[in-house]
């Protein structure tokens, strides 16, 4: 099925109404009726202010980046957009097309 791949990308410790930002995307996202997502947790990254956050053994984690991540149609993810707009996030987000489907 033709739709599109979301990303959306956020820092681990960031919150959102009290709630970790990407716990909140996921819990929004199924409220909507998307049918899944997933929150991917990296190992290294930086952003727009060029810090590097770096997965290290001995550091206590919430520094990192999180990709939350929905694969759904185009009107789904043009919907979840809109819902996103009016919660005042800053919010950088990937949206390209994607072929999906179950075997």
């Amino acid at each position: 099925m033709p739709g599109t791949c979301l990303r959306f990308y956020v820092q681990e410790n960031h919150r959102h109404h009290g709630v970790l930002l990407y716990e909140w995307l996921l819990e929004h996202a199924k409220q909507s009726g998307i049918h899944g997502g997933s929150a991917l947790r990296a190992v290294a990254g930086f952003g727009r202010h060029g810090v590097l956050h770096e997965d290290h053994f001995f550091e206590l984690g919430g520094d990192l980046p999180v990709v939350v991540e929905f694969f759904l149609s185009d009107e789904a993810a043009e919907g979840l957009l809109e819902s996103l707009q009016g919660e005042g996030l800053s919010l950088f987000y990937a949206r390209s097309p994607a072929e999906f489907g179950v075997l």
